[in-house]
């Protein structure tokens, strides 16, 4: 792609940042706080804006740093992440803070090696921290993004390293934060999976698949960093393990109660691999025999 649609697109993307129905007001946008943005960036995985204000603020009440959130129980990290799901991602948290307070002083590092070691963070997550938090010059790539870069800007499904690459590439020097946030913010309120607004997009009059009138196939379709359609959740696994979590935040779950918890009433079987299943990745131990609770 040749610099100048690059830089008209890079202009396009600020002058909407700057514009006054830009970007949205969100609490972790407001600090450079790099633990406030890891926390924000792991909740903000696979969970909609709307569910994380809440648990945001009342997490950071209790954890407002590394040192507090390692101090903590494992399962004093999972009750605090209540109403967000996917409670995995809680005890990676936990396993981060534990890592920044016994390897980095206490700190959430900020370069991308030292980030991509600690639990949890893969590269999206590494590079939104070092964009967000050290406004380093680096281009992140969420869903949102990615759907921006596919149709936008190559008008066809891009392989990871091209749109890592083409992300790189957009960012203006010393306006990283900028620029990336706004590109959140195209992708979620303009680009979207479905029904895309472009009528209203502020950079319609530099994308690629808007000057081809949207015709099929949508070039976000199977590209890099897209989401895939996730199975059913009714009646699966993750149903009943969220159940079981839930009711652990409670308190412990004996045993004999594990099929009734899981909504699985005639399916002990079941319920008990769901159980052993939180066990083996941290999320829930016995104590004893018979009594399931949170680490």
């Amino acid at each position: 792609m040749a610099e100048a649609e690059v830089a008209a697109f890079r202009r396009s993307v600020l002058r909407f940042a700057a514009a006054g129905t830009g970007l949205r007001d969100l609490p972790w946008r407001r600090t450079r706080d790099a633990w406030r943005v890891l926390v924000s960036e792991t909740m903000l995985q696979q969970t909609q804006v709307s569910r994380v204000l809440g648990p945001y603020r009342a997490f950071l009440e209790r954890f407002g740093d590394p040192a507090a959130c390692a101090a903590a129980s494992p399962g004093e990290v999972v009750r605090a992440w209540t109403g967000l799901g996917y409670n995995r991602r809680a005890l990676n948290l936990h396993r981060a803070a534990v890592a920044c307070t016994e390897r980095h002083g206490g700190r959430v590092p900020g370069e991308l090696e030292a980030l991509r070691s600690l639990p949890g963070v893969g590269p999206y997550t590494a590079r939104a921290v070092l964009a967000f938090a050290f406004e380093a010059d680096v281009g992140v790539v969420d869903t949102n993004v990615a759907r921006v870069l596919a149709r936008a800007l190559a008008g066809r499904p891009l392989r990871p390293a091209e749109a890592q690459d083409l992300a790189d590439r957009l960012v203006p020097r010393g306006r990283s934060w900028l620029h990336n946030q706004a590109m959140l913010d195209l992708g979620a309120r303009y680009c979207t999976a479905r029904s895309p607004a472009c009528d209203g997009c502020p950079v319609r009059r530099r994308c690629r698949w808007a000057a081809a009138d949207g015709v099929p196939p949508d070039p976000a379709t199977g590209s890099a960093g897209t989401s895939r359609p996730q199975s059913r959740f009714d009646g699966s696994d993750r149903q009943g393990r969220g159940r079981l979590v839930a009711a652990l935040r409670k308190g412990p779950v004996a045993a004999a109660g594990l099929a009734a918890t899981t909504g699985w009433p005639d399916d002990h079987g079941r319920a008990r691999r769901v159980a052993d299943g939180l066990v083996a990745e941290g999320l829930a131990r016995w104590s004893g025999e018979r009594t399931l609770v949170l680490p």
